[in-house]
């Protein structure tokens, strides 16, 4: 999963738009370790605090792009799958492919799963928030988290 990070974090998609998704994701599956991690990795990368602050109101917030409010409508409808039977819907792939090309979408779905699976594990494990130190993470990929 490490060796994934590692290419999703150099994909094609932006690292800042799947940092958004990331806390999305985590915020809807209850995943306090992985909000902890992806908040801190998006201030350090420069993140403001209006829209970290606003990532789960992203509807009603002025300060998303419409290309990462449709990243943020697939976090949320692949994150709900049981909500709706029929998945994701035509109206949210409808704007993903109006805003990112093949090879950029399938990152993102890529990062949705995941991420998904990080919470879960961590989740499972009821690893707590607060210790992550995106310094390490920036070594690690060196570049910015």
């Amino acid at each position: 999963m490490l060796a994934n990070e590692a290419v999703l974090h150099h994909g094609p998609a932006p690292v800042a738009t799947m940092e958004l998704m990331k806390i999305r994701a985590s915020q809807i599956n209850g995943c306090g370790h992985c909000v902890d991690m992806h908040v801190k990795d998006a201030a350090y990368a420069g993140e403001t605090s209006e829209r970290l602050a606003l990532v789960a109101a992203w509807r009603e917030a002025p300060y998303f792009t419409e290309p990462e409010r449709a990243a943020l409508a697939l976090t949320e409808e692949a994150c709900r799958l049981a909500d709706e039977p029929g998945g994701v819907s035509d109206e949210v792939w409808a704007e993903v492919q109006k805003h990112y090309d093949d090879e950029q979408a399938a990152a993102l779905v890529a990062a949705l799963a995941q991420i998904n699976a990080w919470n879960r594990i961590n989740v499972t494990l009821r690893n707590p928030a607060g210790g992550y130190d995106p310094a390490e993470k920036a070594k690690r990929y060196k570049s910015t988290p």
